[in-house]
């Protein structure tokens, strides 16, 4: 019974209120004296800013600086801590009913004490930190943003900063920061009663917690919960002190606790109080037992305490329990499903106060419901609304086609593309958008884009710098579905295309020409369409467009950027007057159309080369063949028989180099030639080099 008793107010060597403040005073005392040289604080526009400091030297922030952005983030985060720790003090208080000695006992969970304070003062070490930031970050006056382009005027005069903050949140801010919670907590007096300490608990937090969440919204949930726990203690000590006050003598309410009850038989008036425990006190315990609503029906008799909302606290034994786990994750439980029914579970007693607290539940309820319904409702807006704009634009694709009575093949590659389409841009016109961005905007967005695939063309990697920005800004995104023709072979070029993703296939039949086929392909970062370079070049062009030389087809979804041939035109007008016939080779070497000749002309070559090697064999063989019957015709018993066989010789071997038909092959490499496609047309640099 001695462990029990003198439990709640029991703490020793604990430090005063007045030497915790003082460490305070201290701390903030070095912070405001952190001092150093002045920095420059660029304004949005590019132009420095008016510098309102005078002659002392003190460090002041910019709002846009990304310091003071970062440490925001991290403050209110802090707070949301905060606001969720501060209701762990509500913990602290632990009930017991001992029912042999007709008691109440308030103790203390003492670890739980320890780690609320802990955590609750390493928050207000942020909150410093914040307040700190606050005397030292500049202000722009609404007034100045009507004369000053950009953000306005930088005020970073310390005295005019702090001036303006003493006004405004100062005092919320320091209200915040107290430490009353680990003051009432720690540094309880042994002589102070048990439920001062509860009373106090519920009005410095509750207090603290205007300032609190004047800056940020509370997490509700846990809240709710701990209040629930607290109160439940409340109306329990309720109970006891209403029994008590209802007897005509001998009970006062210091009495009701075994903190302060003395169980000394030797010391005086013992005998007076254990008389008081048996006559008063055991009614007590059985008069303000916790009763559920369906056992108070049966033994209504007895008339039992209604405890309202807080009966399952109190039957649950979660207030006389020290496992902050189990207690807190009932409490939170409770919390949910009561903000959730919006506190339709609530059945309470006609207390005036409980019936306040189940109705700030309902009405916290609605509002968090309203405010996801509404954050829901944004979230769906902000995804249906483009998907909507997709099904009507879909509906109507299907019923021009069906106006138009367009077959069943093209319609599903229009469904195709509108569907590749969706899925890359979810939307989002991009031609558009770029559109009404402002011009250096657009043009470092296209660099980023875009650069990285221009260099990878040869001939664009040769060219000025400055040349750069008119081809990346008039670059146009395109989209191609898988097996769709991008040009065909013989159609005019209009574009010259910069594959971002996906695969190309280019192929050529020389004109239709029978038994020639070339096919490449290409893939990310490749190109096509460089006749239209050739055609560029030209000054003497016409405005007639160049013909494909090969038909490009997609193998697979293609996302590339498109130059069209009128901006390459003017582009290649300057780029002609800076370069020479070096370039010319470049062009060559990598342009597809100059290397499918080139391979064609390199196989040319080499069949002549094979005929003409066989051809020489065979003459070496006949030549040899001659020789060999011109020696045996020495010992030939007839000589007309030599010559018939030297002719007969002659005339098979000639026969053997006849193709088929038994014409000559004087038409042979003519029609070798028939098979290679036309060399292309050399940029003419003619008119540069008499420049």
């Amino acid at each position: 019974m001695d462990s029990r008793r003198n439990n709640f107010v029991r703490n020793s060597s604990r430090p005063t209120f007045g030497r915790v403040f003082e460490r305070f005073r201290r701390g903030f005392e070095t912070i405001r004296s952190l001092k150093s040289s002045p920095i420059s604080i660029p304004s949005v526009d590019g132009q420095p800013r008016k510098d309102h400091s005078g002659p002392k030297k003190t460090k002041i922030f910019d709002p846009q600086d990304q310091l003071v952005q970062t440490w925001n983030k991290i403050f209110v985060l802090s707070c949301v801590v905060s606001v969720a720790l501060d209701p762990l003090f509500f913990y602290t208080p632990v009930l017991k009913v001992y029912k042999e000695e007709q008691c109440l006992s308030f103790e203390s969970d003492k670890t739980l004490e320890i780690i609320a304070s802990v955590l609750r003062s390493v928050t207000d070490a942020f909150y410093a930190i914040h307040i700190y930031f606050q005397f030292r970050t500049g202000i722009i006056p609404p007034s100045s943003r009507h004369h000053v382009f950009g953000w306005g005027e930088l005020i970073v005069d310390p005295k005019a900063i702090a001036k303006r903050y003493l006004s405004t949140y100062f005092i919320i801010d320091i209200l915040g920061i107290l430490p009353c919670p680990q003051a009432v907590v720690l540094l309880a007096s042994k002589k102070e009663t048990p439920m001062v300490t509860k009373e106090l608990l519920k009005l410095v937090i509750f207090s603290q917690y205007v300032p609190r969440l004047f800056r940020i919204y509370p997490l509700h949930v846990e809240v709710v919960g701990a209040f629930w726990y607290l109160f439940g203690i409340d109306r329990q000590n309720a109970c006891w002190q209403a029994r008590c006050s209802n007897r005509s003598t001998g009970c006062t309410y210091t009495e009701l606790y075994c903190s302060v009850l003395d169980f000394n038989p030797s010391e005086p008036g013992y005998q007076y109080r254990s008389d008081l425990q048996s006559r008063y006190f055991g009614s007590f315990s059985q008069e303000c037992r916790v009763v559920q609503l369906d056992d108070q029906k049966e033994n209504s008799a007895n008339d039992p305490f209604d405890y309202g909302i807080f009966t399952k606290v109190l039957k649950s034994e979660v207030v006389a329990e020290s496992n902050i786990r189990k207690k807190v994750s009932y409490c939170f439980w409770w919390g949910l499903r009561s903000l959730s029914s919006f506190g339709q579970n609530l059945d309470t007693s006609t207390y005036f106060w409980e019936i306040v607290f189940a109705v700030s539940i309902a009405i916290a309820g609605l509002v968090l419901f309203s405010l996801l319904t509404g954050n829901m409702q944004k979230y769906l807006q902000s995804t249906t609304v483009r998907v909507e704009e997709m099904r009507v634009r879909k509906t109507d694709a299907e019923q021009w086609m069906s106006q138009r009575m367009l077959p069943e093949n093209l319609r599903e590659r229009v469904r195709r593309y509108e569907q590749y389409k969706w899925l890359e841009t979810r939307g989002v016109d991009e031609e558009n958008l770029f559109r009404n961005l402002p011009k250096d905007l657009r043009r470092d967005i296209k660099r980023y884009l875009c650069l990285d695939l221009l260099k990878k063309v040869p001939m664009f990697a040769k060219m000025d710098q400055h040349l750069w920005d008119p081809l990346v800004d008039r670059l146009k995104p395109v989209l191609y579905t898988q097996f769709s023709y991008i040009v065909r072979e013989g159609d005019p070029v209009d574009e010259m295309l910069f594959i971002m993703q996906g695969k190309l296939a280019t192929f050529t039949t020389n004109g239709g020409i029978a038994g020639f086929f070339n096919i490449v392909d290409l893939k990310a970062g490749d190109f096509c369409g460089e006749e239209l370079l050739t055609w560029a070049l030209y000054d003497q062009s016409s405005t007639t467009f160049p013909h494909s030389t090969r038909t490009v087809e997609a193998k697979t979804e293609v996302q590339a950027f498109a130059l069209m041939a009128e901006v390459l035109k003017t582009v290649a007008s300057q780029f002609r007057k800076l370069h020479t016939k070096e370039w010319q080779h470049t062009f060559k070497f990598y342009s597809q159309q100059w290397r499918t000749w080139a391979a064609c002309f390199i196989q040319s070559a080499w069949r002549r080369y094979s005929k003409k090697k066989h051809e020489r064999a065979l003459r070496d063989a006949e030549n040899r063949l001659q020789f060999s019957l011109a020696n045996e015709a020495g010992t030939s018993a007839s000589l007309g028989a030599t010559i018939y066989a030297l002719w007969f010789a002659a005339h098979l071997l000639r026969a053997l180099r006849r193709p088929k038909g038994g014409r000559t092959s004087t038409k042979a490499p003519q029609r070798v030639l028939q098979l290679m496609p036309p060399k292309p047309v050399e940029p003419d640099f003619s008119a540069n080099q008499r420049q």
